[in-house]
């Protein structure tokens, strides 16, 4: 099980296509659960890892337009995810501050806070790279997120615990989904809790859906 998906289990589904054009992730002859289309899209990633992606998106980090002080909410990569450390990195030069995400418990909100000078995040309760609880707590202004697939029109395909759909209504703020160009694939199903995304930063650039 993918170590974000602390909630519900993934079943089997058939491999995707590796169409470099907004490929179906599946050609189904019924609708899929989000289960069986998380296992696809986790397939589909394997193939896209690029050891020049991050620093492509580095590259578009004035194309975010972060007002210089604000607190970005970002995410340790998984293997296979899309790593944004570089493109962290060009943020805090240009004079933003980084929060990283703490799991307070299932049904919850996501808990950001700073990473003390000399600190290091070490596997929390579900294996993922997060703060101490007693490290200075943050509030983002705008959050970088983490995803299995996304489609035109904003909706994000998630690990199936809804930390960031919580966190994101708690908030307020924007979303900025960060993924490889070849994530994106056909209308996604979607609940209206579900959030959806503002923009997609991927190695070709910033994709908005909506302000």
């Amino acid at each position: 099980m993918d170590r974000r998906e602390v909630d519900g289990a993934a079943s089997q589904s058939e491999r995707l296509g590796n169409s470099h054009e907004c490929p179906p992730m599946i050609e189904p002859t019924r609708p899929l659960s989000k289960a069986e289309l998380r296992v696809a899209a986790r397939e589909k990633r394997k193939t896209l890892a690029n050891p020049d992606f991050a620093a492509a998106i580095a590259r578009h980090a004035e194309a975010l337009a972060i007002p210089k002080g604000s607190v970005v909410g970002a995410y340790h990569a998984l293997p296979d995810e899309a790593d944004p450390a570089l493109l962290l990195e060009r943020l805090v030069e240009l004079g933003c501050h980084i929060a990283y995400p703490r799991v307070a418990g299932r049904g919850l909100p996501l808990e950001f806070h700073r990473v003390p000078d000399g600190a290091v995040m070490a596997p929390g309760a579900f294996g993922i790279r997060e703060p101490l609880d007693s490290w200075p707590r943050a509030v983002p202004r705008v959050l970088l997120v983490p995803l299995l697939a996304f489609d035109a029109s904003g909706h994000r395909l998630g690990y199936g615990g809804g930390f960031y759909d919580r966190s994101l209504v708690l908030l307020q703020v924007p979303a900025i989904g960060i993924a490889y160009a070849g994530q994106e694939t056909n209308p996604l199903p979607h609940q209206p809790h579900d959030a959806v995304l503002n923009a997609v930063l991927t190695e070709h650039g910033l994709t908005k859906f909506r302000e």
